[in-house]
């Protein structure tokens, strides 16, 4: 994806921010809990979210916080559908 690309499409998941890890463009962002126990309970929701759509990301689970990072190994770098994730994952937290 061209920076353009990047820059209108990350405008569609504001509280999302790209960094770059092992060279590439990823998707990132931590959400917060409060307690570990609805922190683990949110990472399965992603979990069964990636099986489902056959798109796994990046995720670290800590009391109280889990980080969620969407790239596409196949693109060497972020695709429109790792924003599509991003969204998606917003909308389990708001759940």
């Amino acid at each position: 994806m061209s920076a353009g690309e990047i820059e209108a499409l990350l405008k569609t998941v504001p509280e999302w921010r790209v960094v770059v890890e092992g060279g590439e463009n990823r998707l990132q962002r931590t959400f917060t809990f409060p307690d570990f126990l609805q922190a683990l309970a949110f990472t399965n929701r992603i979990g069964q979210l990636a099986e489902s759509e056959g798109h796994h990301p990046k995720l670290i689970t800590e009391w109280g916080r889990v980080t969620v990072v969407w790239w596409t190994h196949s693109a060497n770098g972020l695709h429109r559908n790792d924003f599509i994730m991003a969204a998606r994952t917003g909308e389990l937290a708001s759940a």
